[in-house]
């Protein structure tokens, strides 16, 4: 028995099509991905008069809100707020900046009307930690904003 044998058309593939739906789809995901956005801890920082201090390129920042909130800036350049206000917690999130050096300047912006115990707390987790130069911002008392 003879089978006829038919001749195939060859498949083509549009990729046309596929280029727009991709263009859609990348245009979808633009649009709908939300970007973050660096927001800065408003401080209201004492004045004081004295020096002006250097400014390091590395350096790790502790912000403490006038509520006693703790925001911590590492090497990423984001104040990113801790968990809780705890001793332990504080000094574990310093420990891990610590690790690369300890020479970097640690330096306090606590708000003028912060609760003295925030800042002591700060104190004793950044020389726990073994941070060696830690520093207190202030305004300049001739700076007023």
């Amino acid at each position: 028995m003879k089978f006829r044998h038919k001749k195939r058309d060859k498949l083509d593939i549009t990729l046309i099509s596929m280029i727009d739906v991709l263009f859609v789809l990348l245009l979808f995901f633009m649009v709908s991905t939300t970007f973050n956005r660096n927001t800065q801890v408003k401080v209201s920082l004492p004045e004081a008069n004295g020096a002006e201090a250097e400014q390091s390129p590395k350096m790790v920042t502790l912000t403490i809100t006038a509520n006693g909130v703790y925001f911590l800036k590492g090497e990423d350049g984001v104040s990113h707020e801790l968990v809780n206000q705890q001793l332990e917690t504080l000094k574990q999130e310093l420990q891990k900046l610590v690790e690369h050096s300890k020479d970097q300047p640690f330096i306090i912006n606590a708000d003028g009307k912060t609760p003295h115990q925030s800042v002591i707390t700060a104190l004793e987790a950044a020389g726990d930690v073994g941070f060696n130069h830690i520093t207190f911002a202030a305004l300049h008392s001739k700076s007023k904003p």
